[in-house]
């Protein structure tokens, strides 16, 4: 496909840099700007659309041309197909982020775009995002998709509430979870057509706090057809999503048992005490093993060690980032990937800010939620985060307490560590005789001072 911004003619002075034999590629939905370098045979800069068969042209004309590795910008979800097919045919492609790759103000139209990236990648100034194999993406993918599903089916368990308070019915507010059993119960029974309120009170298990004239008493309204209608259509529409939620366990269950081993536990695993078990809402198993042996027989070590990470927590690790880490440098690098790490700016030896980027990533949000959840442990972190929070206040405490659990989870993965508690207890020792120090110190101060005003007053 042509275009008026593909014939203007725009020359690019591109020594032999790193990469002489690069191209830089501005993706649209529709459209897709490609540049090459000013001694490729025909045209250095084309346009073409978005379908199939011209991804697979743009692949062969770069191969034509002599490129051997590509640069675009990471575009929505429209990278994705171009990225597969050049991949395919064995070009090395570099998916950048857009904040890097931004041009002087003024000059922003797509074909000045994919020419900034051709300089930009010439002369090695770009760096690829991390991509984790074919597997871990299958996993991701799903695992995104079983999100969306939760937050949906949640958005339906707020219609069901509402249309129980629009008929007086205040039993989401007696009830912990109105999607609990004794939640379901009473609302099956209310769609079926029941509405003695002592009868709907004897659904409830055993186990809710509230008595039984308070559930009758919530379980009293005005029982309109209109709002009847809608609670019998959300509860529906939840319990669909609830069955597509299940349909996403089960496919993560089959991927995850494709996933190569890095240990076969022979012993049982250490207990993890107060960690929130995560699982199918039919009842338990991946697979004749649980969860936790499945992510310990991936990971190679069992992550639920750590104080604070639960089973989600380490699938979503493993769904975003997977048990190979050797693409990063470091733990640090691995922070800093996160967006956990201070952002330093320094001007004339100063730093100027030193705030963490924002953060979309997925791992990091479950890593914060993670270090939030550490403010009630009794454990050496849970110490270390209440210390953080009082002296730095809860959103910079979150952060670095964030940090700290991706560091961890990096050594604990890359080396094949288990987590050792009595480290934490080590820095904490340390750090208390250093305090003890400091305060015999000022008690010799204050001593000294006390002995010489004594003086005076004889």
């Amino acid at each position: 496909m042509k275009s008026k911004k593909a014939t203007e003619k725009i020359t690019v002075e591109l020594s032999a840099g790193v990469n002489p034999h690069a191209a830089g590629i501005d993706i649209g939905a529709t459209e897709i700007y490609v540049a090459v370098r000013e001694d490729a045979e025909g045209k250095p800069i084309r346009s073409f659309t978005s379908f199939t068969d011209d991804l697979h042209r743009i692949g062969d004309w770069l191969l034509a041309c002599g490129v051997t590795t590509v640069a675009m910008e990471s575009t929505g979800v429209y990278w994705i197909p171009l990225y597969q097919v050049l991949e395919s045919k064995g070009l090395e492609v570099y998916l950048v982020n857009a904040r890097e790759v931004k041009n002087v103000p003024g000059r922003k139209t797509d074909v000045k775009d994919c020419q900034w990236l051709l300089t930009l990648h010439t002369h090695g100034l770009l760096r690829g995002s991390f991509h984790p194999e074919e597997s871990i993406k299958a996993l991701r993918a799903i695992h995104r998709h079983r999100d969306q599903l939760v937050q949906s089916g949640a958005c339906f368990i707020q219609h069901i509430e509402k249309a129980l308070s629009q008929m007086n019915i205040q039993i989401h507010h007696v009830l912990s979870d109105i999607t609990g059993v004794s939640g379901q119960a009473i609302l099956d029974a209310i769609v079926s057509g029941q509405r003695d309120p002592k009868i709907l009170a004897t659904l409830r298990d055993p186990r809710v706090r509230a008595d039984q004239k308070t559930v009758e008493r919530s379980l009293t309204g005005d029982w309109k057809s209109e709002h009847l209608f809608a609670l019998k259509q959300a509860l529906e529409a939840y319990r669909f999503f609830q069955g597509k939620i299940i349909a996403c366990d089960e496919e993560l269950r089959r991927l995850m048992n494709q996933l190569e081993s890095r240990t076969e536990p022979t012993q049982p695993l250490a207990p993890t005490t107060g960690k929130k078990k995560w699982g199918p809402k039919s009842g338990g198993a991946l697979t004749e093993l649980n969860w936790e042996t499945q992510l310990h027989r991936i990971f190679g070590v069992n992550l639920l060690e750590v104080p604070g990470i639960s089973i989600n927590t380490a699938l979503v690790f493993l769904s975003e980032v997977g048990a190979d880490l050797s693409s990063f440098a470091s733990e640090h690098h691995f922070g800093s990937w996160l967006r956990l790490a201070p952002h330093n700016k320094i001007s004339g030896g100063k730093i100027l800010s030193s705030q963490t980027c924002r953060n979309k990533s997925k791992l990091g949000l479950a890593l914060r939620m993670a270090a939030q959840s550490l403010y009630h442990s009794k454990s050496e972190l849970g110490d270390v985060f209440r210390r953080l929070k009082a002296r730095l206040g809860a959103p910079k405490a979150i952060t670095a307490m964030a940090y700290r659990l991706a560091r961890i989870l990096f050594v604990m993965i890359s080396k094949k560590q288990n987590y050792d508690a009595n480290h934490s207890t080590k820095n904490e020792m340390k750090r208390l005789l250093k305090k003890q120090n400091w305060l015999q110190k000022q008690l010799a101060e204050v001593s000294i001072s006390l002995t010489q005003y004594q003086q005076v007053a004889n």
